[in-house]
């Protein structure tokens, strides 16, 4: 498995239900989605590599250690020169309010990546790609990830995470957005996105409708994450299973699509029942919102399988 794209490091305040303002001190842990989805599939026993960039600072070196440490490859990750590593902070707020601020100027190495410098022959063999919204926000990531997608001709299975985060993308390339995923997905098999995802790359909102936008544009399996309602799927060939959300004491919600993602993809590499496989990556969620970490956080197989058996 390969993903594509986001990289940094998260700050995250050890301490909940205080402002940042109030924090005196911080856990330092590997962040960007792509990378945790990554570290998510390597809890599971997945071969995984990332493709992205840090600073030439020691913060990447940290970064390309930790890759190394949770089992992904990170041959593709080199420093760029001239640009810092990312930074993310965070607050935590139970159940619901994790507000995020990202320090990615004046630019991130991760939206430096060329197409020219893509392992194609690599990318084209993965058995999953993941590739992510954010990766089309400037160019040159935008290039690159299309011609990363461009080049699996649609062989399963090639994800494209919807990833909207607007304040990640330059004022003037906002309204352009739409066509970019639409450019996206018509390489992807799966679409994975949050509500307000799917109404930014397809214009629904609604879950039935949003899956239907999807398929449409290209993809074989849509995947619509609806929060506190769950999780619907659907697939080109008429299968819907809709997935309840499984119930636990929320620390810190961020980190649970990442887990989510790579519990997917491993259910999809499995070959598993549709229902089996969301409801997989349902509890692998799960697991990561009751922690306070994302990648650290990110479930075994036991873990997830005694959720799923009714275990505390």
């Amino acid at each position: 498995m390969i993903a594509l794209g986001r990289l940094g490091v998260d700050l995250y305040p050890l301490r909940t239900g205080v402002p940042l303002a109030e924090v005196e001190t911080f856990g330092k842990f590997l962040g960007g989605s792509p990378a945790n989805v990554v570290v998510a599939a390597a809890r599971l026993g997945r071969r995984t590599a990332l493709v992205s960039r840090t600073g030439e600072d020691p913060f990447g070196d940290y970064l390309r250690a930790e890759l190394e440490k949770f089992g992904v490859d990170a041959r593709w990750v080199p420093a760029v020169p001239g640009l810092p590593t990312p930074v993310t902070f965070c607050e935590i707020f139970p159940p619901d309010d994790f507000p995020l601020y990202f320090y990615r100027r004046p630019e991130a190495p991760d939206l430096r990546i060329t197409a020219d410098t893509l392992d194609l022959e690599a990318i084209g063999a993965a058995r999953v790609l993941w590739a992510t919204g954010t990766g089309l926000s400037a160019e040159p990531s935008r290039t690159a990830t299309l011609t990363a997608l461009a080049h699996r001709r649609r062989a399963a299975h090639t994800v494209l995470d919807l990833d909207w985060r607007p304040m990640l993308w330059d004022e003037a390339e906002r309204p352009d957005a739409r066509a970019h995923y639409a450019a996206a997905l018509a390489h992807a098999t799966v679409a994975v996105g949050n509500l307000a995802e799917c109404e930014q790359a397809t214009g629904e909102r609604a879950p039935q409708a949003a899956a239907d936008a999807l398929l449409a544009a290209g993809v074989t399996l849509a995947v619509v994450k609806q929060g506190p309602d769950g999780v619907l799927a659907a697939h080109r060939d008429g299968t819907r299973v809709t997935a309840p959300p499984v119930p636990v004491e929320v620390v810190n919600g961020l980190g649970a699509g990442d887990a989510f993602g790579g519990a997917l993809c491993h259910g999809l590499l499995a070959g598993w029942p549709l229902a089996d496989t969301i409801g997989y990556a349902n509890a692998a969620g799960a697991l990561v919102a009751g922690r306070l970490a994302c990648s650290s956080a990110m479930p075994r197989a036991e873990e997830i399988e005694a959720l799923l058996g009714g275990a505390e």
